[in-house]
């Protein structure tokens, strides 16, 4: 069974940093990429960033361009989030979530695994 387990959440001011982590584990041979999606209270979960294990393919939602660095380490099954120059409206809870497809990963329905999310929370 495939789990994914996030965390590094928390409290920043605005502009500060946060470091994200999500582990996989389990069966994951048959994966091909991992994203990251946020869901802020009363609004839609939402595309954030995705990554191929191989590193090859990266996809940045426009809000968070130039800001917010995905990243992985096969070795460790881990996927990661820089979060930098944060803004209130980045204020969500962050999601992983593992996908066996080859397209379509800025969309929620492609994406077959998710974890329990983590809580980042941005104070002016």
């Amino acid at each position: 069974q495939v789990q994914l387990v996030e965390s590094g959440g928390g409290l920043v001011q605005a502009g500060g940093s946060l470091s994200l982590s999500c582990v996989v584990s389990g069966r994951t041979f048959s994966s091909v990429a991992v994203g990251w999606f946020r869901q802020a209270p009363g609004l839609e979960r939402e595309f954030v960033a995705a990554i191929t294990w191989s590193g090859s393919t990266i996809y940045y939602a426009d809000s968070v361009k130039g800001r917010f660095t995905i990243s992985r380490d096969n070795a460790k099954k881990m996927v990661y989030l820089q979060v930098n120059s944060l803004k209130l409206e980045d204020t969500a809870v962050y999601y992983c979530a593992l996908t066996e497809r080859i397209a379509g990963w800025r969309l929620m329905r492609s994406y077959d695994t998710w974890g329990q999310g983590t809580q980042v929370t941005v104070s002016s």
